[in-house]
């Protein structure tokens, strides 16, 4: 098959696990034989343009028309079978599936977020919760100034998902979103549901496993309120008021709260915050843990550091919504505590460090369900799904729309003639493969 991967990637100056997914789905597709090129911009480059250049972007956020020419030439000269849109903010545009529309070429959309209902794509206004702008207009991101803080960069983000919006809907021919609970969100905002599939991300397994007790608990991640920083930090000095868990906890990665948790940890024995870990320092810092630590009071769609922990035989301690439920089996393959929930947070921890035995059962148990439903070839084979049904949907092939449900661990799925559901695995290649 040949696949053309459209993506803006973001900034390197802050780890994006967007573009590793990205970047994971290309090798994947290419170690199976398959061609995989880009079209890509990147955020980066906005640096180096002229004042005049750069005050141009927020004007090419809601529609790019250069970018439409060059994709077009493009995919009437390589013909793709399908193309695959990731992120399209602010280089790339919308356009995009115009262009799409301009060569006959079937369209595979992954959506990483909420960008599609929400301005900044976070649903939170000010530390909290916000659904003010789901299924209607937007002009209330641009009196809030949801987009970094400022109401004058939210307009062309606030303009480009208000004139787009049917674009997308009618441009895409399947949207994957990361987790069911995203979907749900998603369709609940006025998303068609009958094009929105799952497809979880997969993990690579990079043939590490935790053969120790662990030495650490580990929090990996983005330093911002969001995630749950503080709350973990509050957490902790109670526990190290009544006597700690046993073991020291970890903090890795970078954000806004970065000198904050970095003035925390100071001088302390129980704590270590060594900053920004490259991928080989992050598996190793998994694979000596006694569990990942992910209390983010947002409503996340994902989790990659959940299933990477899951890869390496270490169990999650995770908040009780989101895709968390869908990845993890609470008391099975790791632990999860009511969202924002101080003290919850603290009974996980301490039970997740009370008895290696259990622990290293929950570890186990992680394992065995990343092999079943987050490991490279689950995610090849969802990825090569979703492209044949789009395939055969824009060529006419189809037996029925788009499918609509997928269970946690099982394959894409659709409505065949008679309005059951059939495995799709079962040989239908839409005649492009």
């Amino acid at each position: 098959m040949h696949v053309l991967v459209v993506h803006n990637r973001y900034s390197s100056a802050q780890p994006s696990g967007e573009n590793r997914v990205v970047d994971q789905e290309a090798a994947l597709l290419r170690a199976a034989g398959h061609r995989v090129d880009l079209f890509e911009r990147r955020s980066d480059d906005i640096a180096g343009r002229s004042l005049l250049g750069k005050a141009r972007v927020p004007l090419l956020v809601p529609w790019n028309p250069a970018v439409r020419t060059e994709l077009a030439a493009r995919l009437r000269a390589e013909r793709p079978d399908v193309v695959h849109v990731h992120n399209v903010f602010p280089l790339l545009s919308p356009a995009v599936l115009a262009a799409c529309a301009d060569a006959g070429v079937p369209v595979v959309a992954t959506l990483h977020n909420y960008t599609q209902i929400c301005s900044p794509g976070t649903l939170r206004r000010n530390g909290r919760a916000c659904t003010e702008c789901v299924g209607g207009s937007s002009l209330p991101a641009v009196r809030h100034g949801c987009y970094r803080d400022s109401r004058l960069a939210t307009v062309p983000v606030a303009v480009s998902l208000s004139v787009n919006r049917r674009r997308w809907w009618s441009g895409v021919d399947r949207f994957l979103c990361v987790s069911s609970a995203q979907r749900d969100v998603l369709v609940a905002g006025g998303m068609p549901a009958e094009r929105l599939a799952v497809k979880h991300n997969f993990v690579p397994d990079q043939g590490t496993r935790r053969t120790a007790p662990g030495e650490h608990l580990l929090y990996l991640g983005r330093l911002a309120d969001a995630k749950g920083v503080g709350l973990l930090m509050t957490v902790w000095d109670e526990l190290a008021a009544d006597g700690g868990v046993g073991v020291p906890l970890v903090i890795a990665g970078s954000g806004p709260l970065e000198r904050e948790v970095g003035a925390w940890a100071a001088g302390r024995t129980d704590v270590r915050y060594v900053g920004l870990y490259d991928p080989r320092e992050c598996e190793r810092a998994i694979e000596r843990a006694v569990a990942v630590v992910v209390p983010s009071v947002a409503l996340e769609t994902f989790g990659l550091v959940v299933v990477e922990a899951m890869a390496a035989g270490v169990p999650a301690v995770a908040a009780r919504h989101g895709a968390f439920v869908e990845l993890i089996e609470d008391g099975a393959s790791g632990l999860l505590h009511q969202p924002g929930d101080a003290a919850s947070l603290a009974r996980s921890l301490r039970e997740i460090t009370a008895d290696p035995d259990r622990n290293r059962e929950l570890g186990q148990a992680a394992r065995r369900r990343y092999e079943r439903g987050f490991s490279s070839a689950v995610g090849l084979e969802r990825l090569l799904e979703a492209y044949r049904t789009a395939i055969a949907g824009r060529s006419g092939g189809g037996d029925g729309p788009p499918p609509t449900e997928q269970s946690g661990d099982g394959p894409l799925t659709e409505k065949n003639g008679t309005g059951s559901r059939r495995d799709t695995r079962a040989g239908r290649d839409g005649g492009r493969t």
